[in-house]
C-alpha cells in the first residue's frame, strides 16, 4: 500500500499534538481529516482562540471537524465519510468505542509516559514530582479502558536533577512526532506487534497520573527539600507551584517556578525566609533551606529572585 493510499484521521488540540501531525504530512501521509476541541474563548479580552492543531489544519488546507460530543450522530455521519484506515490520536480527550473501533486498522494514542506507568492526564508533571530519572514516550492501541492498551513503542528519556515539566514536554515533543511517524510506518509496511500492558506490569507498581488541579498545585513545606524542589519543577512553568507569603497581618498568593536544594543545618521553623535583600531567597525546610530562583506574586510578572528583591521586602516573612 502507498501512502496516499492509507487514510489518516488525526484527533489532538495543543502545540504538543502539531509536531506529529507536521511530519506526517511532511512525508506525504494522506491526512483525510483532522478533529479537535471547539474554539474557546481566552485572555482578558475573551477573543475566540483557535487550538495549535486547529492553526496547522487550516495553513495546510485539511478537513477540520470541532466536535462538541464525540458521540453525536451528525459527527459521527462525518467522520465515517472520512472513511479512515487508522485514527491517531495525541493530547486529545478519551473517545468512546464507537469512534475508537471505526477504521479498519484501529485507532493508536501517543502517550507522555512509559507505559504502563503513569497512565492518566498529567504523565510529565507526576514523573517529575516523584522524582523519576526516567521518562518517555510510548504509541499504544485505544482500547475501552484509558491507557491500558497494547503498546507498540516506546522511546525511553532521562529526567535531569533540574529539568522542569517544560524542558521535559519539549523533549518528547520532538521525539513524539518521530514516533507516531514510525509507528504509522510500520503499519503501512505491515510489520508492526504490539505487547499487552498486563504482561509489562507484573512484580511492578504502577504510578498514576491523574489531573492536576489548582489545590494541588499548593506547595507543602513539611516535606523534605528534594520532594519541594521536585514538586516545583514538577509544575514548571504551568501550571505552577504556589504557596501563601505571610507578612504582618497580610497574606499574598506567591507563585514559585525554579528552584535549588540548599543542604545545612538550622533552627529555623519550617517557613521561615531568609534574605539578603539583594539576590537570595531561602525558605527553611526540615532538612536544609529551598533556595526560590524565579518567583511571581500574584497579579505581577514572573521575576528572578534578583529583580524581584528590588522592590519586594520579605524580611521577616514567612510562607505557609
Amino acid at each position: 500500500m502507498d501512502k496516499k493510499d492509507l487514510s489518516i484521521v488525526y484527533m489532538g488540540t495543543p502545540e504538543f499534538a502539531v509536531e506529529p501531525l507536521r511530519l506526517l504530512v511532511e512525508n506525504g501521509y494522506n491526512i483525510a481529516g483532522v478533529i479537535t476541541m471547539p474554539d474557546k474563548p481566552a485572555g482578558r479580552g475573551y477573543k475566540i482562540q483557535y487550538s495549535p492543531v486547529k492553526e496547522f489544519a487550516l495553513v495546510h488546507d485539511l478537513p477540520l471537524l470541532q466536535p462538541v460530543k464525540l458521540k453525536d450522530p451528525e459527527f459521527l455521519e462525518e467522520l465515517r465519510k472520512w472513511k479512515a484506515d487508522l485514527q491517531i490520536v495525541v493530547a486529545f480527550r478519551m473517545l468512546p468505542e464507537v469512534v475508537w473501533n471505526m477504521p479498519r486498522y484501529g485507532t493508536f494514542n501517543l502517550h507522555a509516559s512509559l507505559l504502563p506507568q503513569y497512565r492518566g492526564a498529567a504523565p510529565i508533571n507526576w514523573a517529575i514530582i516523584n522524582g523519576e530519572k526516567e521518562t518517555g514516550i510510548t504509541t499504544f492501541f485505544l482500547t475501552h479502558e484509558i491507557d491500558t492498551g497494547e503498546v507498540i513503542q516506546q522511546v525511553p528519556v532521562p529526567i535531569g536533577e533540574n529539568d522542569n515539566a517544560g524542558i521535559i514536554h519539549d523533549k518528547l515533543m520532538e521525539l513524539g512526532g518521530k514516533l507516531v511517524l514510525e509507528t504509522v510506518d510500520s503499519i503501512l509496511a505491515g510489520n508492526l506487534t504490539s505487547i499487552p500492558q498486563e504482561e509489562m506490569r507484573i512484580g511492578v507498581e504502577l504510578k498514576p497520573a491523574p489531573k492536576i488541579f489548582k489545590e494541588t498545585c499548593r506547595i507543602n513545606w513539611e516535606q523534605d527539600m528534594a520532594a519541594i524542589h521536585n514538586f516545583v519543577r514538577g509544575l514548571s512553568p504551568y501550571p505552577t507551584a504556589w504557596t501563601e507569603l505571610e507578612k504582618g497581618d497580610s497574606r499574598i498568593i506567591l507563585k514559585i517556578f525554579e528552584t535549588e536544594k540548599l543542604s545545612a543545618s538550622h533552627q529555623l521553623p519550617v517557613g521561615s525566609i531568609v534574605t539578603d535583600g539583594k539576590k537570595d531567597i531561602h525558605i527553611a525546610v526540615r532538612d536544609g533551606y529551598i533556595g526560590v530562583r524565579s518567583l511571581q506574586l500574584a497579579g505581577k510578572k514572573r521575576l528572578a529572585a534578583q529583580e524581584f528583591l528590588r522592590g519586594n521586602n520579605l524580611e521577616g516573612g514567612r510562607v505557609v
